[in-house]
Formats: C-alpha cells, sequence, structure tokens
C-alpha cells in the first residue's frame, strides 16, 4: 500500500485527501528514479500550491518538494544514483543541455517541466518517482527531518546568500522572516560567513530563538517599519514578500543588494524606481539550490553541523493540519510529516 496526500481542488474549504491506495507500479521511464519516502517538509510554497497561486498547476496533485529517502528503483538510462542509496528532492528537474545547465545554474533551467507538488506529484506520500536530475545524494547521518528540509532551507539561504548575493565576511545582512526555516538558515550560514546579522522578526516570542542561532541584532516589527531603526546593511534577504520588500530595500546601503525569496502574500509591490537608481541598489529574484551547492552545504554541515529547526513532526495522515498550521505562521522553523506513522 501507497500512503499520500491529494490536493484535489485549489483553496482551504476542502481539506487535503488522505488516501491509502495499492501500490500499482507502472513501468519506470528510464530518466526517472523510484524512492521510498522517509519524511517531507511542508513549505510555504506548498501553500501557494494549494491557493491556486499558480494557474497551471495540474490538479489532482500529490503537495510536497522536500522528500528525503531510498531509492528502490532507477530508470535504464540513469547513472550516478543506485538503489539503496539516500537522495532527497530538488525543486524541479533539469535538462541538462540548455544555456543555463551547461553553466552549472541548473536552478535557471529553462526546460524544467517536472515541478514537485505543481506540475507533478511531490513527498506528500510514502513513495515518489520523479526524474534523477530533481535528487540529489544527502547524507546518512542526517535525521530524516533534517535531511528533507535541508535543500529548501539550508540549501535556499547557501544560494540567495552565497552563489546570488555575494556576502562577504564583515558584511551587515539584514534577514525578514528571519524565526523560519529559509530565515534561521539564512542567519546560520552568515554568522559562519563571519557577517554580521541583524534579524526581523513580527513577534517578540521569536527574538531569543533568532539571538541564539547567532544574530547579533533583532528588530521585532509588526508595521513594515523597521528600516527606520536599522543602520544601513550591505545585502538584505527577504523571505517574506510585500509586507517586507520595501522597508528591507530601504534599509540598503548605497550600492547595496536585495535577494527577494519570499511572496507570501498575492499583492504587488510600488517600486520607486528613483530610489534604486540613485542608490545603485541590485534587486535578485532568489531561487534553489544546484547539486554542486548542496554539496558544499553538506560539507559545511559536517566541519560544523547545523542546528535544524523543526517546528513539529506529524502523521502524514494529518498534511492538511499541517498545512493549516503553516498558514496560521508564527512557527520557528518547519513541520516535517512522516509516512507509516498512525
Amino acid at each position: 500500500m501507497i500512503e499520500r496526500a491529494r490536493l484535489v481542488r485549489a483553496g482551504w474549504d476542502a481539506p487535503l485527501e488522505y488516501e491509502r491506495v495499492a501500490a500499482a507500479r507502472s513501468v519506470l521511464d528510464p530518466e526517472h528514479v523510484r524512492v521510498e519516502v522517509e519524511a517531507c517538509g511542508v513549505c510555504h510554497r506548498d501553500l501557494l500550491d494549494r491557493e491556486g497561486r499558480f494557474p497551471f498547476i495540474r490538479l489532482p496533485v500529490t503537495p510536497g518538494h522536500e522528500a528525503v529517502g531510498r531509492v528502490v528503483e532507477v530508470g535504464a538510462r540513469v547513472s550516478g544514483l543506485v538503489a539503496g542509496q539516500r537522495v532527497a528532492t530538488m525543486h524541479r528537474d533539469a535538462c541538462g543541455e540548455c544555456p543555463a545547465c551547461s553553466s552549472g545554474e541548473a536552478s535557471l533551467c529553462a526546460s524544467a517541466a517536472w515541478v514537485l507538488g505543481l506540475l507533478a506529484d511531490g513527498g506528500y506520500a510514502s513513495e515518489l518517482v520523479a526524474p534523477a536530475s530533481a535528487l540529489y545524494p544527502t547524507s546518512d547521518a542526517l535525521a530524516p527531518a533534517a535531511a528533507a528540509v535541508l535543500h529548501c532551507t539550508f540549501g535556499t539561504a547557501y544560494r540567495d546568500l552565497i552563489t546570488l548575493g555575494h556576502l562577504r565576511a564583515g558584511e551587515r545582512i539584514l534577514v525578514t522572516g528571519a524565526n523560519g526555516g529559509v530565515g534561521s538558515a539564512a542567519i546560520a550560514i552568515a554568522v559562519r560567513l563571519g557577517a554580521r546579522v541583524v534579524a526581523v522578526v513580527r513577534h517578540a516570542r521569536h527574538a531569543d530563538f533568532v539571538s541564539r542561532l547567532g544574530a547579533q541584532e533583532v528588530l521585532v516589527d509588526d508595521t513594515g517599519t523597521f528600516h527606520e531603526r536599522v543602520d544601513p546593511v550591505d545585502l538584505a534577504l527577504d523571505t517574506v514578500g510585500a509586507p517586507a520588500f520595501l522597508p528591507a530595500l530601504r534599509a540598503l546601503q548605497i550600492g547595496g543588494r536585495l535577494v527577494v525569496v519570499g511572496n507570501v502574500l498575492a499583492q504587488k509591490v510600488a517600486l520607486n524606481l528613483g530610489f534604486v537608481i540613485t542608490r545603485g541598489l541590485t534587486i535578485i529574484g532568489g531561487s534553489g539550490a544546484t547539486r554542486p551547492e548542496m554539496s558544499a552545504v553538506l560539507a559545511m554541515h559536517a566541519a560544523e553541523p547545523f542546528e535544524f529547526p523543526v517546528a513539529g513532526v506529524l502523521p502524514l495522515a494529518r498534511a492538511d493540519e499541517a498545512q493549516r498550521r503553516v498558514k496560521a505562521g508564527g512557527l520557528q522553523g518547519r513541520l516535517v510529516l512522516v509516512p507509516g506513522v498512525h
């Protein structure tokens, strides 16, 4: 039997449907891999999928793009992955041939079509099938919850801070939504690089949490005016989106960089182009990590283990509850779903 949670129609009026179905396995595509799932994180993007924010979503679909598990079968043309190996998911596949892939930027592949939880069934299941290019080898030593969320939290933070944001030792960085999965990972990575971290959180109850992770300054703000209380920073990582984008931009010093990876609300932002031009600011759209970047993240963890903020671990049967808890906000780290537990 295969366990899975299904999003049948967009919105919050109906719950995710949990089901146990017979394992009627089809012949595996030559480029695909079958994985027995150990755990899957619940990301805010899962909520965007559920709300129909992407009109091209293919319903019904199994949500989830933060899964880890063991390979049980590989397609005839798969190389580099073998049965028994532990792997975790990327956000999507990559063609391996386009200019982006050829230059090592597989996260920007224009031909990627296997977007987990959106265009293809994802990790809210006991079994997952995906192209080999949508998976990366991960450590056997990591706990299931940590291994599941590593790519979407630490991997995203690593890429957005280092590859895209060019963070350097001695710089000041501001992180919005610092108590969340990506935000808390960004604090840990920035501190290791020798940066000074200014963490922005909405509620005072998160202040001790982000301070313990290494943030030297903490701003509690739910009004979008935190830029008025901070000295200018070199780099800002916005994991929230519209409510925090403009104050994060205004917190930058002349020549500063803003990497945007959050998009919690479906609203547009009115941008003063003159402000951006006269201050020589750079705005960068964030994205998920590549395989080489994940190798670097795993090496960082091996050298000095990360702390993995996990807000809770729930049985897969409670996937709908997990998404609603994420929607309610205020979590410290990620919720993780585990199949086979009742």
